[in-house]
């Protein structure tokens, strides 16, 4: 951020203000981190801060402090809506199109509060009177803990914060292991532990605590798996059958496709999920090296993300995305 964003932000925020904060649709470790710190942040400068998600978070992260507060916009639009036009700032964190938050958008479209944006992703929309972007970035908690320095409130970043923060870079690092993890990660981290957070207990929360249905979905994903040897590729299909089947609830099928880059010799993996109700098939996309996911999901699937991380989506059958997927394998160098 430069000198006049950061002075933009200080005067913003120089009187108390009802402020409402916006995760991306199908709020990931991240995206819930970030609004959830940037909530205890706000709170404790005397603000009336409100996390409005467009839908449900995973259980898993349920235990999140703050998380008891978070409003759900797909459960009680009128409140929702309410909220939001009150509010007097609005700021949006781990995304940078409004479209990111599905239904919601016709209601942020409307509003005429200044937007603050904080986001790794590339390609911002021009939305916000202050954008704090930075692909550079593993996590937009990562961003969230610069963003409070560069207010020079370092000293407000306690246990609480702190985990927040601590769970957006965990979940966005893939456990720090993905390219964008810096010595300065690991800083940051050192100094959040410091501070008291459970640097042991959260992975556990977050890792260790599945259900047995979880447990029976990611195996009908690994005995769906096909490998395209000759193409460095891995795919998986999970139906909406298959899901309904094994009790699925939101969260479950979050990072099974990372497993597709266990297999040796493979740079790159997917894995299409069917969602009956939206009629569509969710994709994420995920590669090691230089192999440009984001562009591949932008150009192919309406998505988009990271280098080496990415979404998209197809209105298409299973067997007919299935069928495009493997024929633009066979045409890409990987």
């Amino acid at each position: 951020m430069n000198i006049q964003d950061i002075q933009a932000i200080q005067l913003l925020l120089a009187t108390p203000k009802k402020i409402a904060i916006i995760p991306h649709r199908g709020p990931d470790g991240d995206a819930m981190g970030s609004t959830l710190g940037l909530y205890h942040f706000l709170l404790k400068n005397n603000h009336y801060p409100v996390v409005v998600s467009p839908n449900e978070f995973p259980d898993f992260l349920a235990w999140m402090p703050g998380s008891e507060t978070v409003k759900i916009f797909e459960k009680d639009k009128q409140n929702c809506t309410k909220i939001l036009e009150d509010a007097e700032i609005i700021f949006t964190l781990d995304f940078n199109a409004l479209h990111r938050t599905g239904e919601m958008e016709h209601v942020l479209a409307q509003l005429k509060a200044p937007f603050v944006m904080i986001d790794h992703h590339q390609k911002p929309d021009n939305y916000a009177v202050v954008t704090y972007s930075d692909t550079s970035f593993g996590s937009t908690c990562e961003m969230l803990y610069n963003f409070i320095l560069f207010l020079g409130k370092k000293e407000d970043i306690d246990k609480t914060i702190g985990t927040c923060i601590y769970t957006g870079i965990l979940t966005d690092s893939g456990s720090f292991r993905f390219p964008k993890t810096t010595g300065t990660t690991h800083r940051i981290v050192a100094e959040l532990i410091d501070l008291g957070v459970e640097n042991t207990e959260i992975p556990s929360l977050l890792f260790d605590n599945s259900s047995y249905g979880r447990l029976q979905i990611l195996g009908r994903a690994l005995q769906n798996m096909i490998i395209l040897p000759e193409h460095k590729t891995a795919y998986t299909t999970l139906t909406q059958e298959e899901l309904n089947s094994f009790d699925y609830v939101k969260g479950d099928t979050e990072g099974i496709v990372n497993y597709g880059l266990s297999i040796k010799g493979i740079l790159f993996t997917a894995i299409f999920i069917e969602n009956k109700e939206e009629k569509i098939i969710k994709i994420s996309f995920r590669s090691q090296g230089d192999f440009d996911v984001n562009q591949f999901a932008r150009d192919y699937f309406n998505g988009g993300g990271h280098r080496n991380a990415a979404g998209g989506k197809s209105a298409d059958s299973m067997e007919e995305t299935k069928k495009k997927f493997e024929d633009l394998i066979t045409k890409l160098s990987i």
